[in-house]
């Protein structure tokens, strides 16, 4: 019964240790992208559907790319899903509505 004990406190010391490195490598190795020229790019369709829940994940994406622009392109939208992107756009910084034909890559 000891050897169990001796065995799974070992293997308890050993994650903790392995997390508390990974703790503390993660926080001087991970660095934030600070390129200006990044673009989260949303596509819009119809009524989009999806277009505020897609739109909290890109925000939360940007934590990690604070200087990135996430781009809304409407690609056909319907007047009410316009308004709301428009809405949104005006609610959060960096968040820009362009129509399909603006889109430049490269």
């Amino acid at each position: 019964m000891e050897l169990i004990q001796d065995g799974a406190i070992a293997f308890l010391s050993a994650v903790g240790l392995t997390a508390c490195v990974w703790l503390i490598a993660g926080a001087f190795l991970s660095g934030k992208c600070r390129n200006p020229k990044v673009r989260l790019i949303l596509p819009l369709r119809d009524d989009a559907p999806g277009l505020e829940s897609d739109l909290r994940d890109l925000l939360r994406t940007r934590h990690t790319l604070p200087l990135a622009k996430i781009l809304l392109v409407d690609c056909g939208m319907t007047g009410e899903a316009r308004q709301t992107a428009e809405y949104f756009c005006h609610r959060w910084k960096n968040v820009e509505l362009v129509d399909a034909n603006d889109v430049k890559f490269g």
